[in-house]
């Protein structure tokens, strides 16, 4: 077949799906992208931040795709302290029939996160032991209906949306730290809490038929403690125990690329 023909060929078949193609140029397909979600979202620990309650940071994952992508559109209505109702009542209606990518971070604020670290961080052993299993069990027992019902209101605003769900890094290297920061142990039960809400959200977000993205392998080696991290300390009261400027591009984003391209 000649390339007289091809050509022509692909204009007929445009013309009938409603698309316009030029010959030797690839089309780019239309993404009106809008990012959801908690702090982990919004871009809290990279700074600076936008003149809204929400701390929003440009340098947060989601900006970085969308303007690494070129998207049709770009929405970025995630909020630092939003739990699973706030995206409900106050985020999906960024949403709308023509959206196709929704990505989002939730569940870490219902389950009591900014306590459980204040306890382990500043409190005893046992106080640490006592926040992580009651955190632990609401993961388990209550958060799977609140993150069922958050995704079906984005399904129900979004039908034909791509739902991305992203979980949450372990926080802690768990080797040597110096004399004033958490002990092994503490570290290590935190960890293992993550483990446990990364389950629970990849369960429901699957339920959901969306897809979920670990970034745990991410962040490995880049937590606090290590040699190089890229989640702050105690050394921020906002930004502490969230990912900083690093993380969320070299540990968040590439977890979403690998997901979505």
């Amino acid at each position: 077949m000649s390339r007289r023909v091809r050509t022509a060929l692909a204009a007929l078949i445009a013309a009938v799906l409603g698309v316009v193609v030029v010959p030797g140029v690839a089309q780019a397909a239309t993404v009106n992208y809008v990012a959801l979600g908690d702090s982990y979202s919004s871009g809290v620990g990279a700074g600076p931040y936008d003149l809204s309650t929400c701390l929003r940071s440009q340098k947060s994952y989601a900006p970085l795709w969308a303007a690494a992508h070129q998207v049709t559109s770009f929405r970025f209505p995630a909020c630092g302290g939003a739990v699973t109702a706030d995206v409900i009542n106050n985020q999906v209606g960024s949403l709308s029939s023509s959206t196709t990518l929704v990505t989002i971070t939730i569940g870490g604020n219902d389950a009591g996160f900014a306590d459980v670290m204040t306890s382990c961080r500043f409190g005893s052993t046992s106080g640490c032991e006592s926040a992580v299993n009651d955190s632990r069990s609401f993961a388990t027992a209550t958060l799977p209906g609140r993150l069922d019902s958050a995704y079906a209101a984005i399904r129900n605003r979004a039908p034909a949306a791509r739902l991305v769900v992203l979980g949450y890094p372990r926080l802690f290297e768990t080797g040597y730290c110096g004399l004033l920061a958490m002990s092994t142990y503490k570290r290590t039960i935190l960890n293992q809490a993550a483990d446990v809400l990364n389950g629970v959200i990849a369960d429901r977000a699957r339920a959901a038929g969306a897809t979920f993205v670990d970034a745990r392998p991410f962040f490995a080696g880049h937590g606090v403690c290590a040699a190089d991290p890229w989640i702050h300390d105690i050394s921020g009261v906002i930004e502490a125990y969230h990912p900083d400027a690093d993380g969320y591009r070299y540990g968040y984003l590439p977890a979403l690329t690998a997901a979505l391209g």
